[in-house]
Parts: C-alpha cells; structure tokens; sequence
C-alpha cells in the first residue's frame, strides 16, 4: 500500500477544519455534533476522528490557525526599527480586527471558544496559554515604545501592554454586536488617548 503524502494529509485536515467552521459558523458550537462535521466534510467518521478525536480538538486547531495570524503581525510590530508610537502600532492591529470580526470571520468563532473555555478544562487552558502570549506581545511593544520615548519615563509598560492589548477584543466585540464604530474612529480614539 503506497504511502500517503503529508501534503495530502494536510489537505484533508484543513478540509476539516473547513467544513467544521462552516458548521460552527451556521449552528453554533453547542449545537454542531461532531456527525454535522463529518457529513459537511463528505469523509467517513474514521477519517475524521484519525486527525480530530473530538470536537474541542476542532476548536482548538481552529484557534491555533487564527491565532497564528495575529501572533505574526504582532511579530512585525515588535520587530519594527525604531518602533513606531503605540497608537500606529496598534493601527495593524485595528485593520485585523476589523477584517476578523466580519461576518464569517473567525473572531465570531473565537466568541464560542470563549464561552466554551469557562466549563472546558482543555480549551481553557489553550485560551489562557494564547492570551498570556498575545498580552506579552503587547506590552514588548509597549517597553520598545518607551525605550524610544514614545511613552513617559515613569509608565509601566505591563500596565500599558495589558491595557492595549483589552482594547482589541473590546473594539472587536463592539464590530460584531454594532457594525460600529468604524476602523478610522477608533484609530482617532487610540491617538487622542496615546498622545495625552
């Protein structure tokens, strides 16, 4: 029996993660059974539970594949030499949320996974773990900041990081609860606050 290529392989993962957001998406996490994943997925069960044993292990691997994105933009904003002013900075990360909170965008997922995350010991600690993360990449770009006078002398930029980085998910949720406000306003908002 040949074997089977990892790029093969990989494309049947990614379909079903594919058909496991469609679902999520369409029915919500509660009342998406792991049958409505398999049959999106046109695979047999076997096929589907060799690579996902349940559906929180979906979720998860949703996540990851998202939360990847916004780790490596957050990457090239600490990267950035000199760094640029927090409000800029974080300009990046208002386009992302924007573009993430769309219909269809995986920010409405990641509401579910928050949710789910407060009775799920495994999904809990996968959010936890991806948060600290996300929050230390903030406040690394707070401290650049500083360090290049961006920010006063005295600031803590723990404190400031961990403020920054609340503000994301605020403006995403406010995005997909309101429609609003707009990408433009809210980058006026976080200038006018970062430049007191």
């Amino acid at each position: 029996m040949p074997r089977v290529s990892d790029a093969h392989l990989a494309a049947r993962r990614q379909q079903i993660l594919d058909a496991a957001r469609v679902c999520f998406l369409h029915n919500g996490f509660h009342a998406t059974s792991m049958q409505d994943v398999i049959r999106e997925a046109g695979l047999s069960v076997g096929a589907v539970y060799r690579y996902f044993p349940s559906k929180s292990h979906l979720v998860t691997a949703l996540a990851e594949q998202v939360i990847q994105d916004v780790i490596d933009m957050f990457d090239r904003l600490v990267a950035e030499d000199p760094p640029a002013p927090p409000a800029k900075a974080l300009g990046g990360a208002v386009d992302l949320v924007t573009e993430m909170s769309a219909p269809g965008g995986p920010l409405r997922l990641a509401l579910q996974v928050w949710s789910e995350s407060q009775r799920d010991p495994m999904l809990a600690e996968f959010v936890a773990k991806t948060y600290r993360r996300l929050r230390e990449k903030v406040v690394l770009i707070a401290r650049r900041a500083q360090e290049h006078g961006h920010l006063p002398p005295d600031a803590d930029p723990e404190a400031v990081g961990s403020v920054l980085f609340a503000m994301m998910p605020g403006y995403g949720l406010q995005r997909m609860l309101t429609g609003e406000p707009e990408p433009e306003t809210f980058k006026a908002g976080l200038r006018t606050l970062l430049t007191q």
